[in-house]
């Protein structure tokens, strides 16, 4: 995966102070590389004698090609002083990426009234220039540079910014057509890519069965290598050395077909012809696969796979992801609920030392290949993308690992803030039974997200949509600050 790239595009405008306007811009730099987030910044160093974007409608269309030349993921105008709007916006309409707006907090007047930067006022301009321009951006509270809320802003944009990058791009590799009984797994392969240009790339069942035939008959070193990681991190006493070398090649024949069609998600027809025709399930495959960051989702779920690279995406590709049935309630807590599927959440994250490699428990033939454990709970957001009737939207709730009963497959149980409220929203729907997990807190990234996918609506059950917008203004930042709690 490659880094994301950001332009960076100082802005100042004449009337106020040149060399404020400059010292921030290195303050700023230095400021957002300290946050630690592994992404290429794309200055304009050179094109001008400061480094800065004003009022020239040629340096505009130099900026634009440096831009488009380096091919930027977004582009961050942090206002230096009040800027300068129509060539901000002019930039950012040629560029057609995610837009950051911001700026510092401007500081008391002179002892002899006179103002340097008047930061604040300007945002008021470019925020209305770019809508003039219908260029969607998102804007940061104006703080000073080193405010807690500007770095949330900023590493919430960025990690936006790496959703949009990779939704907007995205290929799915489909294994096989969807189960014949899962209706829910329907999707419009048209509308998706007429709608937001995802591309699916199907191959057969027996494609994938005669390239795992091929790679299990040979001695290939990502084959043994699969093996060995098999054996060293699972527990495969209940299967024979044949299956661990089948289920290895089939995981390495999957890769090759992704890296081939320049897939970056997997839907499989995980059962049951699958099994039948080479003699294992796919779960272990799918897990560790997921873990390499090329989510597989089961029963085709095309929809789930969109999901599974928006989240991980959300999350700066630094955490696996897990696909899940949402199955049953708790049988104690009532806002509690069983996230299972038969065996394909990564093995990473499994509170077991050596989780079990075991055959499947539903099916007659029993077919080796499902990874059984529970995973580590803790905080996770739950998602999923899906639509109907030509709308999309993405459903997105917070939950946190709690104690439950044992069960088969692979599972966590966790405890949402009211049960009944989410059960209603994924019944009436677009939504369906599946949904996706990660262990981190990316709603708010997927929300702002949303504002530069046409057609694609944010649907959050908690946290609600205001209180998003609350966090990602710092209220609570700021409640903090004036309880004298903020150091």
């Amino acid at each position: 995966m490659k880094k994301l790239k950001l332009g960076y595009a100082p802005t100042r405008r004449f009337t106020f102070s040149a060399e404020d306007a400059f010292k921030y811009k290195v303050e700023i730099r230095k400021q957002i590389e300290s946050f630690g987030m592994d992404i290429d910044i794309v200055d304009l160093e050179g094109l001008n004698e400061e480094g800065l974007l004003y009022d020239d409608h040629i340096n505009a269309d130099l900026i634009a090609k440096r831009f488009k030349e380096e091919e930027v993921d977004a582009v961050f105008f942090p206002h230096c002083n009040f800027g300068t709007e129509d060539t901000v916006a002019r930039v950012g309409k040629a560029l057609g990426k995610p837009v950051l707006l911001w700026g510092p907090r401007d500081e008391a007047p002179l002892a002899d009234g006179m103002r340097l930067r008047d930061t604040q006022c300007g945002i008021f301009a470019t925020g209305k220039v770019l809508r003039r321009f219908d260029v969607p951006f998102t804007y940061v509270t104006n703080s000073w540079v080193n405010d807690p809320v500007f770095e949330r802003g900023f590493t919430n944009f960025v990690a936006a910014a790496n959703v949009v990058r990779q939704f907007k791009s995205l290929r799915i590799l489909q294994i096989g057509p969807r189960p014949a009984s899962f209706w829910t797994m329907m999707c419009n392969e048209g509308e998706l890519l007429e709608r937001f240009g995802i591309e699916i790339h199907p191959i057969t069942l027996v494609d994938i069965q005669l390239r795992t035939r091929k790679i299990a008959a040979g001695s290939s070193a990502e084959l043994l290598d699969t093996i060995d990681y098999i054996k060293e991190k699972l527990d495969y006493s209940e299967v024979t050395e044949d299956d661990v070398r089948r289920i290895a090649a089939l995981k390495v024949a999957m890769k090759s077909f992704a890296r081939e069609t320049g897939s970056s998600a997997i839907a499989i027809q995980c059962w049951s012809s699958l099994q039948e025709a080479m003699s294992i399930m796919p779960c272990l495959a799918n897990a560790i696969l997921t873990d390499e960051q090329i989510p597989v989702t089961c029963e085709t779920d095309i929809h789930g796979a969109i999901t599974s690279i928006m989240v991980q995406a959300a999350a700066m590709n630094e955490l696996p992801t897990f696909f899940a049935d949402i199955t049953i309630r708790h049988p104690e807590n009532d806002n509690g609920e069983l996230l299972f599927h038969c065996g394909n959440f990564p093995v990473s994250l499994s509170v077991e030392q050596k989780p079990k490699l075991r055959k499947h428990f539903l099916f007659d033939d029993h077919a080796p290949g499902t990874h059984e454990s529970e995973i580590r709970g803790g905080g996770m957001t739950i998602a999923r993308f899906d639509g109907d009737h030509g709308e999309y939207s993405m459903f997105l709730g917070k939950a946190r690992g709690i104690e439950g009963p044992y069960t088969r497959g692979s599972y966590v149980w966790v405890e949402v803030n009211d049960w009944p409220l989410w059960e209603e929203k994924l019944v009436k729907g677009p939504y369906v039974h599946h949904s996706v997990g990660i262990h981190a807190n990316v709603i708010p990234a997927i929300y702002e997200a949303c504002n530069y996918i046409p057609g694609l609506t944010p649907d959050p059950v908690d946290p609600t949509e205001q209180e998003i917008q609350s966090w990602l203004r710092g209220s609570d930042l700021a409640r903090t600050k004036q309880s004298g709690l903020h150091v």
